[in-house]
């Protein structure tokens, strides 16, 4: 059975930085896009980042860019999220998702799903 799991969340002050990982077990995800989304509390689940396959292409959405970096690692079927200078707002639960048709920035659009790691950031 195709798993996501997510791991590296935590609690951390402002300007502080984590860095979040996604391990994936049956199947392979190297031929395959992967990205991140956060949902906060009564809030929509929203796109953060997604990396292409090889590695060689990533887009994030506005309100992290120059702050994280999406990252991959084939050999071990792994992707990750590096946090920097984070802010109180990024507060929410990350997912890790895989495989998406069509537009990658739309949660509906991806196939696999991790189940979640909650980052919290104290002001």
């Amino acid at each position: 059975q195709v798993q996501l799991v997510e791991s590296g969340g935590g609690l951390v002050q402002a300007g502080g930085s984590l860095r979040l990982s996604c391990a994936a077990s049956g199947r392979t995800f190297s031929n395959y896009p992967m990205g991140w989304f956060r949902q906060a509390p009564g809030k929509e689940r929203e796109f953060v980042a997604v990396i292409s396959w090889s590695g060689g292409s990533a887009y994030y959405a506005d309100s992290v860019k120059g702050r994280f970096t999406i990252s991959r690692d084939n050999a071990k079927n792994t992707v990750y999220l590096q946090m920097n200078s984070l802010k109180p707002e990024d507060t929410a639960v990350y997912y890790c998702a895989a495989d998406p048709d069509g537009d990658y920035t739309v949660s509906s659009h991806y196939d696999y799903w991790g189940q979640g790691t909650q980052v919290t950031v104290s002001s």
